[in-house]
């Protein structure tokens, strides 16, 4: 007589969201491609958009792609700079999904309505606060002894959190009263804070360690950064552009002094180590040349088109999430982490679409009108991620050896 047994059988593990790294990367994927879609085809006349511009370019960058890729690495790593435990798959999943409601409804405003947008940006700041709060409370339970580094990633993202706050009360405001003059206020704190020294703390942190740099820090190193980063940025919103380009070069020297101390030896180190050598210098280079345009733009008055920005934008942060990504996709999918000559080729073109984007800096300055070089910085963006994706994607998704 056969029995038949009643029982459930077992679901199968779902590996996409199986770590917090993979939503996070692959979502943060396909908003880089689409958020730079849409600004192409904006400032190309294609599509009219419901906010200007700059806002539109800043907000989907930092809020929407960067912001994600930033939770993917450090709710993957947080604990253990911390010495705790993972944060639970119930915590990050409510996050993923909340912030890519929040991205849809961002797109879809961005082209219909403000108010649609202004909502969206509530939907996005309540991801971003759930994020912070988790890494929060990674920190708060922490066992580690030592919690200086986790200490600087959560001011970080503190002033982050603050300056998004403001920045959707103004916009809220601007929707029902003429308040057309406060976005010039938010691009220094966000590109300062968030893009720099947020990626800056990690980086000091992770490099040397990979780099197996047995050089201690000089003492009071990072907040020595950090102080200098509150002048320049300070020196920003009241236009003393003067100070500003001076803070700028002292800690452009300082930071080449301490990089160089730290004895990491790019030429003998495999290619995913070398590459985030690379990575390193650009803050120091991106420092001095962004200076000096800034001195250039004093005396001569021309523009240079937000050079400094893209120079720390691309050339540091995208050149670090690149290798911090790769390093970790390959690392916890079971697989040995290291590079390609795909991946390799990836980052010598990250640092073409630099070079392209400063090209159209310095091309607008000297009175030039070459749109090829804005297609080529931009085009070279989505190729990055379209490629990037390509690569890793099938890790990032199904876990499996990408071909």
């Amino acid at each position: 007589m056969s029995t038949c047994s009643t029982a459930p059988s077992p679901q199968k593990k779902n590996y996409f969201l199986s770590q917090p790294h993979q939503p996070f990367f692959v979502f943060g994927l396909l908003w880089a491609i689409i958020s730079m879609v849409f600004f192409v085809l904006s400032h190309k006349g294609v599509i009219t958009l419901s906010i200007s511009e700059n806002q539109f370019h800043l907000y989907s960058l930092a809020f929407l792609v960067f912001a994600q890729f930033f939770h993917g690495f450090l709710f993957t790593t947080f604990p253990r700079f911390c010495s705790t435990m993972a944060i639970p798959k119930e915590a990050y999943i409510r996050i993923v999904w909340l912030y890519q409601i929040g991205a849809a409804l961002f797109f879809v405003g961005s082209l219909l309505s403000e108010w649609l947008t202004l909502f969206a940006m509530l939907a996005v700041f309540f991801a971003h606060s759930m994020a912070i709060f988790a890494l929060y409370w990674i920190y708060k339970i922490g066992q580690s002894p030592v919690k200086q580094d986790p200490f600087w990633i959560l001011v970080a993202h503190g002033i982050t959190l603050i300056t998004h706050l403001l920045w959707i009360i103004a916009f809220g405001i601007s929707l029902v009263w003429n308040f057309q003059n406060w976005f010039p206020l938010i691009p220094p704190i966000i590109v300062n804070f968030f893009f720099v020294f947020l990626t800056f703390s990690v980086a000091q942190r992770m490099i040397p360690f990979f780099s197996h740099s047995q050089e201690p820090r000089t003492k009071y190193f990072v907040e020595t950064v950090l102080g200098a980063f509150i002048l320049k940025t300070l020196f920003a919103l009241v236009t003393f552009t003067a100070g500003e380009a001076v803070v700028g070069i002292l800690l452009a020297l300082y930071l080449f002094r301490e990089f160089l101390r730290w004895k990491l030896h790019p030429f003998n180190s495999p290619a995913i180590i070398w590459i985030l050598h690379l990575a390193l210098f650009w803050l120091p280079t991106g420092l001095l040349i962004g200076s000096l345009t800034q001195i250039v733009e004093m005396i001569y008055s021309v523009s240079f088109l937000f050079a400094e920005i893209h120079l720390l934008a691309l050339g540091f942060l995208t050149t670090i999430l690149i290798g911090f990504g790769t390093r970790v996709t390959l690392g916890h999918s079971g697989q040995t982490p290291d590079t390609d000559k795909v991946t390799i080729a990836l980052f010598w073109w990250t640092q073409v679409i630099v070079i392209a984007r400063f090209a159209l800096s310095v091309d607008t300055a000297f009175g030039g009108s070459h749109s090829w070089l804005f297609d080529a910085a931009a085009c070279g963006w989505i190729f990055l991620f379209i490629v990037w994706g390509g690569r890793y994607g099938k890790t990032l998704i199904f876990g499996k050896k990408s071909i």
